[in-house]
């Protein structure tokens, strides 16, 4: 609790402390508020759970005709038995405070709220037939959702499907908060979190200290299948590194595709001064011992000095109500120096 009281007044109100953060951010935020500010969110995270919405959860008004990513206009009549098929999508829905609602999860759904809730993927693939046995009354997904033959098949049983853009940056939170709370027939619930999540980006980004302009690499590994990739533009990473203040090596570097094969030399030419990762892909590797073993990586500054940054894998790239929290964190650990 009192982790949620500290967060709660660093993101902003109308307390004079909250005043003292917005004249904080004209002048450069000191690396103490960025420290206390990723200690919270720290704190937070290693919970491994959600802060709903205050109050009572909210009472859906139905039947709602909303438009779906995939061209076509879906009705919902019933929201009893939700199937969010995306982690981020599903911390969405239990934010709103309709987690009582939620039948089922993905893999990528990885909070504690989540954990006892049957899993309908086998790796990333949707089983069709897991979905349909839980028997939804809706069911999120994004254009990323597959295979299309299983989200055909759920359709095709009657169940009303609606499909959402992928998210790779945090201003998609908001535009997927909004839709989610639309299709849900809790519209105005979606715009309360919304209206929290913005309090918390804009905190989050106050704190980021003026004259550090640190590069950071986001590498995606999986050592025990051989997958050594290279962030870029759109990788989603890209948006959290510059919203935490820095570079994105692989942006600037040239790499135009969320992700490229990783070459030693690409990576010595980038010279990032900060790799990021997910706390999986570094235990594949061998953790940083391993990492700066790989070719390519100790000749990096970022290799050199050790500092490598790393968030857990079902949280780094939700893009969800937790996001402030994955900034809080970045902010303080990219430019720690």
């Amino acid at each position: 609790m009192l982790a949620l009281a500290l967060l709660t007044a660093a993101c902003g109100g109308n307390s004079p402390s909250s005043s003292s953060s917005g004249s904080e951010s004209g002048a450069g935020a000191s690396a103490a508020s960025a420290g206390e500010r990723a200690a919270v969110a720290e704190e937070r995270l290693a919970t491994n759970t959600l802060v709903p919405l205050e109050g009572e959860a909210p009472a859906p008004r139905l039947p709602v005709t909303v438009d779906s990513s995939d061209g076509r206009r879906v009705t919902v009549k019933d929201t009893s038995r939700i199937l969010p098929l995306n982690g981020g999508v599903a911390e969405i829905v239990f934010t709103l405070g309709l987690g009582n609602r939620v039948v089922g999860r993905d893999i990528t759904a990885t909070f504690e709220e989540a954990k006892k809730l049957p899993q309908v993927t086998r790796a990333h693939d949707v089983s069709a037939e897991s979905v349909l046995s839980l028997k939804p009354t809706v069911v999120l997904a994004d254009t990323d959702t597959g295979p299309k033959e299983a989200i055909d098949q759920i359709r095709e049983a009657g169940v009303p499907v609606v499909v959402l853009d992928p998210a790779t940056e945090p201003a998609d939170v908001s535009t997927r908060t909004t839709r989610i709370a639309e299709a849900l027939g809790v519209p105005s619930a979606g715009k309360a979190l919304n209206a929290r999540i913005d309090r918390e980006l804009a905190a989050a980004r106050a704190a980021v200290p003026r004259g550090s302009e640190p590069k950071v690499a986001f590498l995606y590994m999986r050592g025990s299948a051989a997958v050594y990739l290279m962030g870029g533009r759109g990788s989603g990473a890209d948006s959290l590194i510059a919203a935490a203040g820095a570079v994105d090596a692989g942006v600037e570097a040239g790499l135009d595709k969320p992700f490229t094969p990783l070459t030693s030399e690409a990576l010595v030419s980038a010279r990032p001064d900060v790799i990021l990762m997910m706390d999986k892909g570094l235990e594949s590797v061998g953790g940083v011992d391993g990492l700066v073993g790989i070719p390519g990586i100790r000749e990096t500054p970022a290799g050199m000095n050790r500092r490598v940054v790393t968030l857990e894998d079902g949280v780094l790239l939700s893009f969800g109500p937790r996001t402030p929290l994955v900034i809080d964190i970045l902010v303080d650990r990219i430019h720690r120096g």
